[in-house]
């Protein structure tokens, strides 16, 4: 694995070859000092030799030259010459002087007759050996102009050169050795320190910031271990407060009623909380990056985001969403930055029921006024009757009267059932809860409404009424029963009949039941007989004095107690209305 690391393999190389090129001007240096101080050492040799030969040669005549610089040659281990002053060879240990060409153009031999000691290496031709030569004036024969030259051959030289080469190299290879070795330890040693740091950088990526660098050195490395750490502590504090603050906002919008959603500028989902999800009938969680499109498909909501994406300004609308299956929002979008990118938040505030509370207020106000002004009409109308002389018609005044009484009367009812509407809203109670039974409740009922049903010539049949009882206020139970018996009688037909049966469900609730075969309610109006004044047959509930109050009243009491009341009709063929209760 270390091999493999490329900065190992870079420091490692560098290393080798800082070591080689130092190793390599060292061995120039080396071999170019020996070289002169072999040269150098040679020079004094060849001129003590000189010297001292130059002074024995002085006493040898002309005839034994020749035989004279052979045995001086196997003395000094030298080559011996003499050349004249006209630079013509006369003795030379090597070789026949009569053969020898002339020596006056060598650069030693002129130095020489010039009266200094010559020095020079080069090429003999006559040996065909490379030779260092010294040459000095020699005075002959009381003669001076003589030139003594002695010569060795330079691979003696260059042997004790290449020898101490070989020694440098034979150093130098284990020295190299040596420091590539130790570069090989301090490289790895720099490269595990490396490898640490990197991966500890590598884990604050992946947001392990528990891991902490161990103690290093006081170097670079050690600096910059110290300072990941002391950077790992803070991006732990600043992650953990962004999350503690992400935590919160998520869970703020998901616990919002109101629906939360957030796109970016491609109209991708990036947020969408539950009462959303909930609200167009998606799975929760809805997917991120999800196309809006696939989640609202609706024309005028995405119109809503793109004027604000394009536009950077907030916008406010009421809309109908078909997604929800048709509700309405009142739908509030901002425009929001995302990642250096525009997007838009938009939160919806469910109105639907708001706007359902509003159009009832208005139609209370509205059937409260008309169910008022009917009979004070009529009260204003027979009093200015009565005033402008119809008093004194004694025909017509008692019935003048009694329609008075009639319409304040009618007046009284819708006073009080609104008074009783006002008290089961607000909570108001007469008298604490009681254990109610239902059998009383309905017996007390069906004698408040026998008179009635006689009158009408409608028959009430009570079929099983089970030993079962409820929690609750009996006068609001027998005023509910009242008046679905009531109902049931006044929109029945001559020799109808009305069913009453109470008991138990499999699930322990107690269940009433009132049955008529009378005229029935239209399936349209159905959702809405339990709103305030609100009547099927309007002509027919004034005739029987009717106020529209009634089944708002019962379905306010069985809510007060903890139920549930529904209605099942065909037109024609009667209704039937059923409470469910909890047990008492």
């Amino acid at each position: 694995m270390t091999l493999r690391s490329p900065i190992f393999r870079k420091l490692l190389l560098g290393a080798f070859l800082l070591i080689l090129l130092t190793v390599v001007v060292l061995d120039l240096y080396v071999t170019r000092f020996v070289s002169a101080r072999e040269v150098d050492a040679v020079q004094r040799q060849l001129d003590s030799q000189a010297r001292l030969l130059s002074g024995e040669v002085q006493a040898v005549p002309v005839p034994e030259l020749q035989s004279w610089s052979r045995r001086a040659q196997q003395r000094a281990q030298s080559r011996i010459t003499v050349i004249d002053p006209a630079g013509v060879v006369i003795a030379d240990s090597e070789r026949d002087p009569t053969r020898m060409e002339n020596h006056a153009g060598r650069p030693e031999v002129q130095q020489a007759m010039e009266g200094r000691v010559g020095m020079a290496i080069r090429h003999s031709d006559t040996l065909s050996v490379d030779l260092v030569y010294l040459a000095m004036p020699l005075t002959y024969g009381a003669k001076s102009g003589y030139v003594f030259r002695v010569a060795v051959p330079l691979k003696n030289l260059n042997a004790a050169i290449a020898e101490v080469r070989w020694g440098i190299v034979r150093v130098s290879l284990v020295v190299t050795l040596a420091a590539l070795a130790v570069a090989y330890f301090i490289t790895r040693y720099l490269t595990g320190r490396i490898r640490r740091v990197q991966q500890f950088a590598e884990g604050l990526v992946q947001a392990r910031f528990t891991d902490r660098m161990g103690p290093e050195p006081a170097d670079e490395l050690g600096s910059l271990s110290r300072s990941l750490n002391g950077m790992a502590e803070q991006m732990q504090d600043l992650i953990e407060r962004l999350s503690l603050e992400s935590a919160r906002r998520e869970a703020m919008l998901s616990s919002m009623v109101e629906g939360v959603l957030a796109v970016d500028h491609e109209l991708c989902i990036t947020f969408c909380n539950e009462s959303l999800a909930r609200a167009v009938g998606a799975r929760t969680p809805v997917p991120d990056r999800l196309p809006l499109l696939e989640l609202i498909r609706d024309p005028a909501f995405l119109d809503l985001l793109t004027r604000v994406l394009v536009t950077s300004a907030s916008q406010k609308e009421r809309l109908q969403l078909a997604a929800a299956e048709g509700r309405s929002f009142e739908i509030q979008v901002a425009p929001l930055e995302i990642r250096s990118r525009r997007g838009a938040i938009a939160i919806l505030h469910d109105i639907t029921d708001l706007e359902r509370l509003e159009r009832v207020r208005k139609d209370f106000v509205a059937n409260v006024s008309h169910e008022l002004r009917t009979p004070l009409a009529a009260i204003q109308g027979y009093a200015e009757t009565l005033l402008e002389g119809a008093l004194e018609d004694k025909e017509n005044n008692r019935r003048f009267l009694e329609i008075i009484k009639s319409h304040a009367v009618r007046l009284n009812t819708i006073a009080s059932d609104l008074l009783v509407l006002s008290g089961l809203e607000t909570g108001e109670s007469a008298t604490a809860p009681e254990r109610v039974s239902v059998r009383d409740a309905i017996e007390c009922a069906l004698r408040s409404v026998e008179s009635e049903a006689k009158l009408r010539q409608v028959r009430i049949h009570c079929g099983g009424l089970a030993e079962v009882a409820v929690t609750g206020s009996k006068l609001r139970l027998e005023q509910a029963f009242v008046n679905l018996l009531d109902n049931a009688v006044k929109f029945n037909r001559p020799d109808g009949e009305v069913w009453v049966e109470a008991g138990c469900t499999a699930e322990g609730k107690v269940r009433i039941t009132v049955a008529d075969n009378g005229i029935g309610i239209p399936s349209d109006d159905l959702p809405r007989i339990f709103e305030r004044f609100y009547r099927v047959d309007k002509a027919r509930s004034r005739d029987v004095g009717g106020t529209g109050l009634g089944l708002s009243i019962v379905k306010h009491i069985v809510e007060r107690m903890g139920g549930t009341v529904s209605v099942e009709s065909q037109l024609g063929k009667g209704a039937k209305f059923t409470m469910l209760l909890p047990p008492g």
